[in-house]
């Protein structure tokens, strides 16, 4: 597997970015240079993060997002943990 996480992702199952394989490594997120707990989804390459607005759901009971727009930057969770601990 490649240690780059692909340019978009959502954590949707209905989602055509849906991945579980990748989301099970766990993706971080760092948007406008804050990291962020609370993505629904993401691209890299268009710039922009969906987060859930507060506790609202739409007609068909799913959470309702905001686009937000600005740098984005992922990471897997697992390499990030792998440097930094030393090998020896």
């Amino acid at each position: 597997m490649s240690d780059t996480p692909p340019d978009r992702l959502a954590i949707d199952p209905e989602s055509p970015f849906h991945n579980a394989e990748l989301l099970a490594r766990g993706v971080g997120i760092r948007f406008k240079g804050v990291e962020k707990h609370n993505v629904e989804e993401y691209c890299i390459s268009e710039g922009w993060i969906r987060v859930q607005a507060g506790k609202t759901l739409d007609r068909k009971g799913k959470p309702l997002t905001l686009k937000l727009s600005g740098a984005v930057e992922a990471w897997y969770e697992d390499v990030k943990a792998g440097e930094a601990s030393p090998e020896g």
